[in-house]
């Protein structure tokens, strides 16, 4: 029998973030260097902890912000992007359940309307344009 899959909501429980030092050269990290390999809690927490209203941040700035509380160099770009994702998908099945856009993960803070993650997320980047520009307002 087919398993039934997890939703965002269960996608966002995981282990406890941890930092790696890598073998070898990654994400714009040399060998040696300590990585943070994040979760999407944190990533949804330090959303809408240090991202105000009408403020943006890039996934490269969240990475260093993220890996400077750990400690590390920097996060893993792979895992960080997921991570965003999970959170932005989780955040939009609350505001499709009935939460104001004041009440979850302000993700569309981080995810650029014309980046790839953009286009796979179901709210769709004229939606998260849209968000953007009335936070400006």
């Amino acid at each position: 029998m087919a398993r039934k899959p997890k939703t965002w909501a269960e996608k966002m429980a995981s282990p406890p973030a941890h930092v790696e030092r890598l073998e070898k050269n990654f994400g714009g990290m040399p060998a040696g260097a300590l990585m943070l390999i994040s979760t999407p809690q944190e990533v949804a927490a330090y959303l809408s902890e240090h991202v105000a209203r009408g403020m943006t941040i890039t996934v490269p700035e969240l990475r260093v912000a993220l890996a400077k509380a750990h400690g590390a160099v920097g996060s893993c770009p792979l895992t960080t992007s997921i991570f965003l994702r999970i959170a932005s998908e989780a955040a939009w099945d609350e505001m499709q359940a009935g939460a104001n856009a004041d009440e979850v993960t302000p993700f569309w803070r981080a995810v650029d309307p014309k980046s790839d993650l953009a286009k796979k997320l179901r709210c769709g980047p004229e939606w998260l344009a849209w968000q953007r520009a009335t936070e400006r307002t």
